[in-house]
């Protein structure tokens, strides 16, 4: 998708008025073959609406109740370290904002484990 879409998108996306449409999306860890994957769920008014996942297109299943598997290593590109959220945006084929929502993240998700060569725990 060129540049120019993309900005469309994110300008429409940033002034357009946020409209409530269906449940909100939300977000869930699951698995992706031998990887895993963040599934977002969510509804829209119509299967030509796109749907931006922190002001990137993201490709969905379905029509009106959308769904999108996405690898983690796409999600930590994403969303910057630590997050906790990501802004799902759908966008009608008009440019409209329909909806925009901050989806929760599993907790933990975008930590950074860090390997412990000893612990050591007293008791008092």
């Amino acid at each position: 998708m060129g540049i120019a879409l993309r900005l469309a998108f994110g300008i429409a996306a940033m002034t357009a008025p946020a409209a409530q449409a269906g449940t909100p999306p939300s977000a869930k860890l699951v698995r992706c073959g031998a990887d895993e994957c963040l599934l977002v769920r969510g509804a829209r008014s119509s299967a030509d609406a796109t749907v931006l996942i922190n002001d990137r297109v993201v490709p969905t299943r379905g029509e009106r109740g959308w769904k999108t598997r996405i690898p983690l290593a796409s999600v930590r590109r994403l969303a910057t370290p630590f997050a906790r959220t990501l802004s799902v945006t759908v966008v009608d084929s008009a440019g409209r904002v329909e909806q925009r929502e901050a989806v929760r993240l599993p907790v933990g998700l975008l930590g950074h484990n860090t390997e412990l060569a000893a612990l050591v725990v007293r008791a008092r």
